[in-house]
Formats: C-alpha cells, sequence, structure tokens
C-alpha cells in the first residue's frame, strides 16, 4: 500500500448555519450547497498475539486474577509499536493521507520527545502533515477522538496503552495492552463509514485514578467514592449528547461504556434508559481494560459488526465523562477490515504467568552470557530513516532487483544511483531458511532470525516477532511488522521485524 497525499482542498464558508461555496461560474455570487458528513473514514485495532490467562496468577500466589484472559504486549512492544499496527490497519481500506496525526496514550515510550512522530514515519506520512502528542491521562484518547470530530482537517487519531500493577492485584488482572486507530474526515475526502451526530461532557476535579511521573503503577481511591461522583456526571454527559442529537435513549442501538472504574462502568450504566440488548460488551473478559485506547477499541469492533442506520454512543469515564454519538452509513456495509478485532482475539496464544512477570520488569531472569547491545546512533538512523521506520527499500530502475536494505550500486548489473524507493511493509514474505540463537542477547531469549523472499523481490534476513522456536518451518508465510529491538542507555531502537501470517490479514 502506498499512502497518496491529500489533494482535496476547498474552500469553506459557514454562515446561517449553513455551508456556503463560492461557484465559479458566477463570480461573486454565493450558492447553497449541502451540508459535508464530517465522521469515521475508517478504522483498525492491534490486539498483541499473547493472552494471559488469569487462573495463572492465583495458581502461582494463591491470590488475585480471575476469570477470562487478558491481552499481553510482547517484550518488543510498546504503546508506540501497537500504534503503528492500529494505524496501519486503519490507512489499509483507504487512499487518504490524513493532514494530521495524533496520538494518545498514558504510556508513553519517551517524555519529552513526541512519540508521535515515530508513527508519523512508520507510516511514511509526508514531512507536511503535523503529529502530536495528546499523553499522560486516561481521557486524552476518548478526548482527542472528539476533538477530531469537530475540527475542519483529516486526522489519525490512534491511541495504545499497556495496563498492568503490581503482581496479584486487581489492575493488573483487570488491565490489557492494545491499540486502535481512526481516521477522521469529511465525505469529500471519502466514504464515511460513521457520521459524527454531537457530543455531551462532563468534567469535574476529583481524585479517583492518579500515578505521578515515574512511578511504576497507577493507584485509586476507595471504591464507594468513584462509583458515587460518576454517578452525575455520567447522567449530565448523556442528557447533554442526547439534546445535541436530538435523540432519545431508545434512539441509540449500541452503547459503549468504557472506564478503570469497573462499579461505577457495570452499576451507573444500567440508569441511562438504553435497551438491555443494546449494551456492547466492553472487552474486558478477553482483552482487559486498554486505558486510554479502549473507547476507540471497542468502538471500532462495535462497528466491524454494526448495520447501516444504527446509532452508536461511546461513553468514556475519566476524570469525568466523555460522549460521542454515531450513526452507522451505508458505506460500513462495503468494509472489510484487514484484521478485525474479533478475528485477532481469536488467533491469540498463551504466555505464562512467569514469562508476563519477566517482560514487565516484575522479575529478572538470568539473561544470555553476551554483552548489552551499544546505543543507537541518532545521526544513523536519521540519515537512513525511510528504511529504518518505513522499512522502504530500493529498485534498481535498469534490471528490476530489489535491494534489502536500500543500496546505492546495484548487485545486478552495478548501475550506481539509479535506484527508485519501494515501499515493503506491506509486503507478504515466505521464510526459505531460519535459525535459532540461544546466545544473541534479548531480552526474551531464544531469538529466531530468518531469511525471508518479499512477493515481487526482495530478501532480507530479519527476526520473528509473536513465533516461537517450535512454530518456525520453512515455507512460513510472514508480514513486517514494526517493533522494538532493544533500549539501550535510554534510546529505544525501533525497527521491523516479520510475523506469521494468520487467519484474514
Amino acid at each position: 500500500m502506498t499512502l497518496a497525499p491529500c489533494r482535496r482542498r476547498k474552500q469553506v464558508v459557514a454562515a446561517a448555519g449553513s455551508l456556503l461555496t463560492r461557484s465559479r461560474a458566477s463570480g461573486a455570487r454565493w450558492d447553497r450547497v449541502r451540508s459535508v458528513m464530517r465522521g469515521i473514514i475508517a478504522a483498525g485495532t492491534h490486539i498483541p498475539h499473547y493472552r494471559l490467562d488469569r487462573t495463572e496468577v492465583a495458581a502461582f500466589f494463591g491470590k488475585g486474577g480471575g476469570r477470562g484472559q487478558r491481552s499481553v504486549a510482547s517484550y518488543d512492544e510498546d504503546t508506540t509499536t501497537m500504534g503503528v499496527a492500529a494505524a496501519r490497519r486503519a490507512l489499509a481500506s483507504t487512499d487518504l493521507e490524513p493532514q494530521e496525526l495524533w496520538f494518545a496514550t498514558a504510556s508513553p515510550a519517551y517524555l519529552e520527545k513526541t512519540n508521535a512522530t515515530a508513527v508519523h514515519a512508520a507510516l511514511q506520512l509526508g514531512p507536511e502533515v503535523g503529529a502530536l502528542d495528546f499523553g499522560g491521562a486516561l481521557r486524552s484518547g476518548a478526548g482527542a477522538l472528539r476533538t477530531a470530530l469537530t475540527a475542519g482537517v483529516s486526522t489519525l487519531v490512534a491511541a495504545a496503552d499497556q495496563r498492568g500493577g503490581l503482581a496479584t492485584s486487581a489492575d493488573e488482572a483487570a488491565g490489557g495492552d492494545g491499540a486502535a486507530a481512526v481516521l477522521i474526515g469529511d465525505d469529500t475526502d471519502g466514504p464515511v463509514i460513521a457520521e459524527y451526530l454531537g457530543a455531551g461532557v462532563a468534567t469535574e476535579e476529583f481524585l479517583e485514578r492518579w500515578r505521578l511521573p515515574g512511578g511504576d503503577r497507577s493507584r485509586a481511591w476507595e471504591e464507594r467514592f468513584g462509583e458515587v461522583t460518576y454517578g452525575p456526571l455520567m447522567s449530565q454527559a448523556w442528557e447533554r449528547a442526547l439534546a445535541a442529537t436530538s435523540l432519545s435513549a431508545d434512539d441509540i442501538d449500541k452503547l459503549i461504556v468504557t472506564g478503570t472504574h469497573g462499579r461505577a462502568v457495570a452499576r451507573n450504566a444500567k440508569r441511562l434508559g438504553v435497551r438491555d440488548e443494546a449494551m456492547i460488551d466492553d472487552l474486558s473478559g478477553s482483552v482487559g481494560n486498554t486505558g486510554t485506547a479502549h473507547p476507540l477499541l471497542v468502538l471500532s469492533s462495535a462497528l466491524e459488526q454494526a448495520s447501516p442506520g444504527e446509532t452508536i454512543a461511546v461513553m468514556t469515564l475519566a476524570d469525568g465523562v466523555e460522549v460521542i454519538v454515531l450513526r452507522a452509513t451505508d458505506a460500513i456495509s462495503a468494509v472489510s477490515p484487514a484484521m478485525s478485532t474479533a478475528g485477532q482475539i481469536a488467533s491469540g496464544t498463551t504466555v505464562s504467568y512467569g514469562k508476563f512477570l519477566s517482560w514487565r520488569g516484575m522479575v529478572s531472569v538470568e539473561p544470555p552470557n553476551r554483552p548489552l547491545p551499544n546505543r543507537p546512533s541518532a545521526s544513523a538512523a536519521h540519515r537512513r530513516d525511510d528504511w529504518k521506520f518505513g522499512f522502504v527499500g530500493s529498485r534498481d530502475r535498469s534490471s528490476g532487483m530489489i535491494h534489502l536494505p536500500p543500496a546505492r550500486v546495484s548487485e545486478k548489473g552495478g548501475a550506481v544511483d539509479d535506484m527508485e524507493p519501494v515501499p515493503m511493509a506491506d509486503t507478504v514474505g515466505t521464510v526459505v531458511s531460519f535459525t535459532i540463537d540461544k546466545l544473541v542477547y534479548s531480552p526474551s531469549p531464544p531469538v529466531v532470525f530468518a531469511v525471508v523472499d518479499f512477493d515481487g523481490g526482495g530478501r532480507a534476513p530479519l527476526e520473528l516477532a509473536d513465533c516461537g522456536p517450535d512454530e518456525i518451518e520453512v515455507g512460513m508465510r510472514v508480514l513486517p511488522t514494526f517493533r522494538r529491538l532493544f533500549t539501550a542507555d535510554e534510546i529505544h531502537n525501533y525497527f521491523w521485524k516479520v510475523a506469521p501470517v494468520r487467519g484474514v490479514r
């Protein structure tokens, strides 16, 4: 997939509640035109491949855990890499290049440095596309979504989070890791699959959940306090949303209520007056609560199952309440997600509780007998950012040979500086040979290296992700995935691995 820059620009003026545009044929004359529909053009999710069975917690410690499973980010995933994965799936169904990229997370890979720029680079967006972080708070995901829906530019909103807590804690069991992305725009940008109808907000300062900078876990006040405080705020935001959209509770076909305060969500949601069958599964039993990403994640999942004309309301509880109301359009019938949320959940593999604790840095295990890697070079990474972040190779114009990594001199014919860029991040490949290395440094040894032949040309040795040494085989079909190789001197070294193609892409 090659992302084409957005060329759609129209001068639009708002007057007397209508959109007016200047007619070229009549000079200064103004003609009334139809209102532009704004909403969601595309959506995508990323559920990590690994799951933790919550019963393992009690089996290990004698307490904690619960029923069901939660999603677990692999040792080479963080909020940035998960955001890239979700955004790639959202953009796979459209040629529109957004004018803005907003990335929301309460668990950023970096502070002070903008994390959205790495997502921007991995997506190979143009330099004119702005990239901003909406970070630090659980509300930032829903807030970024509402702000984008009311803005006047096409915006890709990506949200990701890694949730956890102390061993055996309720936060550890109830949390989950994941990401979602939605592309917002007008119907002049492309078919809108969910029209934005309106919103309602209720904000109040109170101490319910918090984490100090540098803290390794969040803390929460006594449950009854949050339940009582959120109740009136939910009613206020709900009433404002219904008033803004001229709808009643009976008009809502799907209601999504998310928040890290489980009691406030469960007990107060019943008072909103919607039909029981309208309540949407919040994925808490199969994925867990993904914090900042959860409103977008459950919304994206609901859109995959929505029918034209259905009205969907999303309510988020976090330092107040956000309510967003949308209506699925006829265009939603033509949507075929790159990989559905349900498909990702079904294709997961369980991971042991011990490995989960190791990946989270909760326990230290004996590493391979090799020195730690050196820190990545900022200047070298900048010189090769298309390759490092975008997985862009080069094709010799004279012979057609694809070079990975990109080269100046052709391996076939020897032509010099006669190359064109070839994006490879969406190209499927085949494993032709592999090595299982138990000695090389890795946070989770052993490491599986594979030589991959990509469809249409190009060969590269790459590390495998989401694949154990007993799963790899020659002939396996794989797809590039953006991951974190390691962190040295507080610098994250991002690059591309390959992961098995499982189910529908």
